[in-house]
């Protein structure tokens, strides 16, 4: 009874971490504009100016809603495929080391691409398990 008032009142865990990247989320949209104006060279150099930032002490949680643009701008450019926002909230959860679980068809491959860029920055490598 009482687990289930505060669920009602604060939501369920679930609820709590959707609203938590939503924000994320909402720094990333805010950026489409500015990486879909951006040519393929300058969207190509940003991946030097985010290794810069990191080997000058930036914290890759950090560069994410840039990062996540980048590759969402990529993706939409190469593949013809933009990421959608559940998709950036299961990218920003396997960045976390989180499970993401998602049915047949929703995009885990393009969802992958997002924290493996992000974290590859560091240069420390990425390993990908499916």
């Amino acid at each position: 009874m009482v687990l289930a008032l505060a669920a009602r009142l604060f939501g369920s865990n679930n609820d709590r971490n959707l609203r938590r990247l939503s924000k994320p989320v909402a720094r990333i949209n805010a950026l489409e504009p500015e990486f879909t104006a951006l040519s393929d060279e300058a969207l190509k150099a940003k991946t030097v100016e985010f290794r810069e930032r990191l080997a000058n002490g930036a914290h890759l949680d950090t560069l994410l809603p840039e990062a996540f643009a980048t590759v969402r701008e990529a993706a939409r450019r190469v593949l013809g495929q933009r990421h959608y926002d559940v998709q950036l909230i299961g990218g920003m959860a396997l960045h976390q080391g989180r499970i993401a679980e998602m049915r047949t068809g929703e995009g885990k491959t393009l969802v992958a691409t997002l924290p493996v860029y992000l974290n590859a920055l560091s240069g420390k490598g990425v390993h990908v398990v499916t």
